[in-house]
Parts: C-alpha cells; structure tokens; sequence
C-alpha cells in the first residue's frame, strides 16, 4: 500500500509543493504553482535532493531535500534550501488530487 506525505510552502509569491508516496519504491514529486517541475523514483536511498527555479527575473534557484524515505518508524521530512537557508516545509492534509491513495 502507498503512503502519500504531502509538504507545501508559500515564497515570494510562489507555491512550492513536495509530494512523496512511499510504498515499494518512493516517488517524490516537485511542483511550482502547480506544476510539475522535478519527479525522482528512489529505491536506494534514504535522502533526495531535487533542484528548481522560482519563476522570477532573473530566476531565483532553490533545492528540496526529502529526508527519511526508507525509515519505517520516522515519517519523511522536507526541507527547502534557499539562499543559503534550510526552510522546513511543513506537511499538509493529503487532498483528493490523489484518489484511492490512504494517508
């Protein structure tokens, strides 16, 4: 059974949006405003790091790093990286973009 784990912050006016489902392989998904921009399936490692670009002039870059994908006892962590910053992103209710997929 997947479990979806879903992270989200607001920046400068951008929605920047984390999806992880965990099952037997982990997916993590990146959206900006909406859309998709990065997605990574992981089977062997514990920690993801996906890169972006908040759409500005000039573009300002930023990473996310999804900590604890193969643990069983600690739910993943999501944490944004951005001017030299760590930024946790905190998690939301899972909503029903993802029909049939329990929490």
């Amino acid at each position: 059974m997947s479990r979806l784990r879903h992270f989200h912050l607001d920046h400068a006016g951008h929605s920047i949006t984390v999806d992880v489902r965990r099952g037997h392989g982990r997916e993590v998904e990146l959206l900006i405003d909406g859309k998709e921009v990065g997605y990574r399936r992981e089977r062997a490692s514990d920690m993801v790091t996906m890169g972006g670009e908040l759409p500005e002039d000039p573009p300002q870059r930023f990473a996310v790093r999804v900590d604890h994908l193969r643990h069983r006892t600690h739910a993943p962590a999501c944490t944004l990286l951005l001017d030299g910053r760590e930024i946790p992103m905190p998690e939301r209710e899972v909503s029903a973009r993802w029909p049939g997929v329990r929490p």
